[in-house]
This record gives C-alpha cells, structure tokens and sequence, in this order.
C-alpha cells in the first residue's frame, strides 16, 4: 500500500494505491482507516477499487454498508475509483447513486475526479 497526500481546494486528501486489497472485512477497514490518518493526518482518502474485496462490491454480503459506515462514524469521507459498469446488479447501482448524491461516500471513475469530489467538501460537513 502507497500513500500520498495531495493538496487540493484548500484540503489535504490520502490517495492510496496498491496492487492487492487491503480492505477484506469490516476490521480491515478500521485498521486501513487508522493507518492512514495517522500516516497523513487526513480524514479524506481516494482508494482504488482494486484495494477492496470483491465482497464489498456484492451488498448481500452487508460488507459494503457495515464498511461505510464505519467510515461515516469516524468522520472520514472516501472516494472508491474504479470501473463499476461490469457489476450488473441493479441494487448496487443504486446503492452507488445514493452515495454519489450525498457528501460521504464517492464511486467514481478517475482519481481527478475522486480529488475534485473530496476538496468539494464543505469543512465542518460533520459538525
């Protein structure tokens, strides 16, 4: 797992790239998170899809909702990108509007794009 910060809209933002993933199960997931706020003191992060089990990705599983909102509680919001059209369920392509729609959670295509969402942010969004 590399991390970089990046400077952006006035906020720094953790991207993290990688070759296997990190992120497995919902403990996974809290030690990533950890790591990396204590690494960049960041609480905005882009992670590439590939970082993440391909559980997350099958809501059946309860994985991607138990995850994210790990995330929601500790104050961390995050940009997955990735390619997402090869997933046919049309729950998950729901469930990945909503998150596009609100100001927590980003599914997008680019890490550009993934910057550009998280610098939008408004600080204080969780106060």
């Amino acid at each position: 797992m590399n991390i970089v910060k990046v400077e952006a809209g006035g906020t720094t933002i953790a991207v993290v790239n990688g070759v296997a993933p990190v992120i497995n199960d919902v403990q996974s997931a809290l030690d990533f998170m950890a790591t990396v706020r204590y690494e960049t003191d960041c609480d905005r992060i882009v992670i590439e899809k590939s970082l993440i089990s391909e559980s997350f990705f099958d809501l059946k599983t309860r994985l991607a909702g138990d995850i994210l909102q790990k995330f929601i509680n500790y104050q961390v919001q995050m940009a997955i990108v990735g390619d997402f059209s090869m997933y046919s369920s049309q729950s998950l392509k729901d469930f990945i509007y909503e998150c596009n729609n609100g100001n927590d959670i980003f599914f997008v295509s680019t890490e550009q794009q993934a910057i550009e969402k998280l610098s939008n942010i408004k600080p204080g969004h969780f106060r």
